[in-house]
């Protein structure tokens, strides 16, 4: 754990003039069933990125065998339902070792190996985990999906990674509402063929069809199973899991991380950042669903023998105060969050945290997107006392950690700013003709020029796609897709998405994906979606549509946004909706979206050179009908 910025500069060095040195000293730090005999393989160019070759391990043996003999009554799961009456729950680390083999043991006797696809749909429930670390523990691949996702998202998941088994609840509980899960499974699974299991957890006791020798319920499999079960030994570069997440093309991609370089990542940038020491509270309020959940509700904290707190519901109920009295409730000492929970419930005004006195509080962070001014210093001030240092983390799923950071007490946080790279870590600003920026106070395309232990080794069953969305914009280079800016002392400012990806919640959702859902409505010729600013969201989803005449109703909006809704899932509905004669569009067909963005934002000056577009009168009718 880093002490001191003195610390830091002598790390930072060794990290970048002899990076196998310093991440081989770290890895001793782990178990390994035999050691690696090369710490690096790499080149941006295929790309080909290997870590801690020929080493073997199990990420569960260093959770578990570990550090089982020092911790093994210690609190490793604290479980805060969705029903703020209901009693807590806490998981030791020897109880949760104990639900891992016996159900690493039950998806054994389903016929799941090593290699397999599992598909994990649950709330926020401890046997999410439990079903992650199962996966893991006997070397199958998982592949969590947002349990908010629609039955067409989870159906595209379960064909692009050809899963045999899905686990998952019979409902889950989200504020006052009790969301249907197993029959949105139910529905997907009609969409798919691969399909030979599904557990279903028992959470809210809804009814719920059980097909005969395929659908089982999750107490009943493990019921009389082992508590023991002997790990699978992985090499280092085999899968961890798979993990989805939108591009700027319509259908998502499986970003897969390996066993050995995510795990040593993973502990690396928990304990580095949150300093979380042996008695603390740490809480993520992220769902597993997305990398902030797998990296730190899950893999990170359990990795670093931590105490992770896991919320089943949302901030706002039953009232805006909720975060604050959970934080007080359980003496919680790092609380991780993102901006756009921090404005909705600064949003609600004083009256919900002002009686909560938030005085256990040692790190506040934020995750997800950039964080503006207003909501930093609310923040800061607020919920942190002026005295919590204030991490704003940047990174991305494809990078499985965080990448630049304030660490407390040691990198000194700035308002807006992510401030500076972890040790391994070397950005790059680069013009558009991929040059790089040298000097400071300037922005470019952020870029970085050497691997990281879980740097993403490929898109799921499309290397291809890999090596075009991330490696090919700027040859040598992982390209981010983000743009940046740099101050005199060297700090990052991320800017935001510079590509066809809108950040709506801290969640990328890609414009072709929401575009092809709404070109579904029958009543929809065609459209074009950008993002735009949002106060709560910090971006929301704009949708310019050309509509069928013929087929026009007065509820189009709302038809519009139950389509969106159904293909891919209620986060992805569009904010705002806007019938247009028309769309900007260059001679070869493309769509002008920075003009349409400026529109959205009510910018309606500074277009450029409109000239080239094959009607550029339509730029001043699109003008008219947003106003």
């Amino acid at each position: 754990m880093i002490k001191s910025k003195k610390e830091y500069l002598k790390e930072y060095e060794l990290s970048i003039s002899n990076p196998e040195k310093f991440w081989s000293n770290y890895a001793k730090n782990f178990q390994w069933i035999s050691p690696f005999n090369k710490v690096l393989n790499w080149n941006f160019d295929e790309p080909k990125v290997e870590w801690f070759i020929n080493g073997k391990l199990n990420i569960t043996e260093n959770i578990f065998e570990r550090n089982l003999s020092k911790i093994r009554d210690k609190t490793a799961i604290l479980w805060e339902p969705n029903d703020s009456d209901a009693e807590a729950k806490k998981i030791t680390y020897n109880q949760l070792f104990s639900q891992v083999c016996q159900f690493s043991n039950a998806l054994k006797k389903k016929n799941i190996r090593k290699g397999d696809r599992v598909i994990i749909y649950m709330p926020m429930v401890p046997e999410a985990v439990v079903a992650m670390l199962s996966c893991a523990r006997i070397g199958a691949i998982h592949s969590v999906v947002f349990a908010g996702f629609s039955a067409n998202s989870l159906s595209d998941r379960i064909n692009d990674s050809r899963a045999k088994v899905i686990i998952t609840s019979d409902g889950n509980f989200r504020g006052n509402k009790i969301i249907p899960v197993k029959k949105i499974v139910d529905e997907a699974i009609k969409k798919t063929n691969s399909i030979e299991t599904v557990i279903v957890l028992n959470r809210t006791n809804m009814d719920v069809s059980m097909k005969k020798d395929r659908d089982y319920w999750y107490h009943d499999t493990v019921e009389n199973e082992s508590t023991e079960s002997k790990a699978e030994i992985m090499d280092s570069e085999d899968s961890l899991f798979i993990l989805y997440t939108s591009g700027s093309t319509g259908s998502p991609k499986g970003v897969v991380h390996t066993c050995g370089g995510y795990m040593i990542y993973s502990q690396y940038t928990f304990e580095n950042i949150f300093q979380n020491k042996n008695d603390e509270i740490y809480w993520c309020t992220a769902d597993i669903g997305w990398i902030t959940g797998h990296s730190y509700i899950v893999y990170g904290p359990l990795l670093s023998g931590a105490t992770t707190l896991m919320f089943e519901g949302v901030p706002t109920y039953p009232d805006p105060s909720r975060f604050w009295k959970i934080v007080d409730k359980h003496k919680v000492n790092q609380f991780y969050t993102a901006p756009t929970a921090i404005r909705a419930l600064q949003s609600f005004g004083d009256n919900y945290f002002k009686n909560s006195s938030l005085d256990t509080l040692k790190v506040i962070g934020s995750v997800g997107e950039p964080i503006n001014l207003e909501a930093w210093n609310w923040y800061n001030s607020n919920i942190g006392k002026d005295k919590c240092p204030l991490v704003d983390t940047w990174w991305q799923t494809e990078t499985g950690g965080i990448m630049i950071s304030p660490i407390p007490g040691v990198i000194e946080p700035k308002p807006t700013y992510a401030t500076l790279p972890l040790p391994g870590i070397q950005p790059i600003l680069l013009d558009n003709n991929g040059n790089e920026i040298k000097e400071n106070e300037v922005e470019g395309n952020l870029c970085i020029k050497y691997p990281w232990p879980s740097i993403l080794r490929t898109t799921y069953g499309d290397h291809e796609r890999c090596k075009k969305t991330y490696f090919s914009t700027f040859k040598g280079y992982y390209f981010t897709g983000d743009g940046a800016k740099r101050d005199k002392e060297g700090n990052y400012r991320i800017l935001g998405r510079v590509d066809d990806v809108i950040n709506v919640s801290g969640h990328r959702i890609g414009t072709a994906e929401v575009e092809n859902a709404i070109n579904e409505n029958p009543s929809v010729i065609e459209s074009a979606v950008v993002g735009y600013p949002h106060k709560i969201k910090g971006q929301g989803i704009f949708a310019f549509i050309i509509i069928d005449k013929n087929q026009y109703n007065q509820n189009y909006k709302d038809e519009i946004r139950n389509t969106v809704s159904d293909y891919i899932g209620p986060i992805a509905k569009p904010d705002e909706i806007l019938i247009v004669p028309g769309l900007p569009k260059t001679r070869s067909g493309k769509i002008m979206r920075r003009i349409l963005r400026k529109i959205a934002s009510n910018d309606f000056e500074n277009f450029g050179d409109t000239s080239t577009l094959l009607n550029p009168d339509i730029v001043k009718e699109i003008i008219e009908s947003k106003k």
